[in-house]
């Protein structure tokens, strides 16, 4: 029972703080704009920093990243908590390292789609690849940061945000076999890459016309 209590809560909670539009109250915010409105009319940072500048990007990246890490650390504090108050006999910990990796799974797949779908922008939003990594650093942060310096390596040789961010996606898949992580976070990794991907079918299709834009290019065209 404190099992799935503990799953329906955080992944409730971590649906909405995925949900936080970060973006668009950044352009509410900083502009009075919909951000939605503008640019790729995606809420993630990219568009932010086509639209409001490059302090507002950062700002919104952290945030973002922070969000997914938040939802894994709060689903992993909220499992040991319900357990131990409310439990006449508290879960071993060999149970808690069981079980907790299924609640955290489910807590990361909610902030993704949170972020993706927000239920507070009629569920739109970005492309999850900022709150994944968030995610990725607070389950297996060996992981989140290969990740991150494939991320920063692409971009940094070629410029494009939405190819950059696919490849860390399925580098993360990768190095989540290489570690000795258990089930939940390989399923999640799996899940999760794909879902950034799935969210990148636009990027996909411009990548393979020659016609997507690279950072600091201004486009109207522009989806990442």
């Amino acid at each position: 029972m404190i099992f799935w209590t503990a799953s329906a809560i955080a992944a409730v909670v971590a649906y909405l703080l995925g949900s936080t539009p970060t973006g668009y109250l950044a352009g509410k915010l900083l502009k009075g704009v919909d951000i939605r409105e503008h640019g790729s009319k995606s809420t993630g940072a990219t568009n932010v920093l086509r639209t409001l500048g490059k302090w507002p990007a950062l700002a919104v990246l952290l945030v973002d990243v922070l969000k997914g890490a938040g939802a894994i650390i709060f689903a992993r504090w909220l499992y040991a908590w319900l357990d131990a108050s409310t439990s006449t006999t508290p879960a071993t910990a060999a149970d808690l390292a069981i079980w907790t990796p299924w609640i955290v799974c489910l807590a990361g797949l909610a902030v993704l789609l949170g972020h993706g779908r927000s239920i507070w922008l009629n569920f739109s939003g970005g492309k999850s690849a900022a709150t994944g990594l968030g995610v990725l650093l607070a389950m297996s942060w060996p992981v989140g940061l290969g990740a991150a310096t494939v991320f920063g390596v692409v971009l940094a040789l070629i410029r494009i945000v939405s190819l950059s961010s696919m490849l860390a996606a399925l580098t993360a898949i990768a190095l989540i076999f290489s570690f000795e992580e258990p089930l939940p976070y390989r399923l999640l990794v799996i899940a999760g890459g794909a879902y950034v991907i799935m969210r990148h079918r636009a990027n996909i299709q411009r990548l393979l016309g020659g016609t997507e834009p690279r950072l600091g290019q201004n486009s109207q065209e522009a989806k990442t």
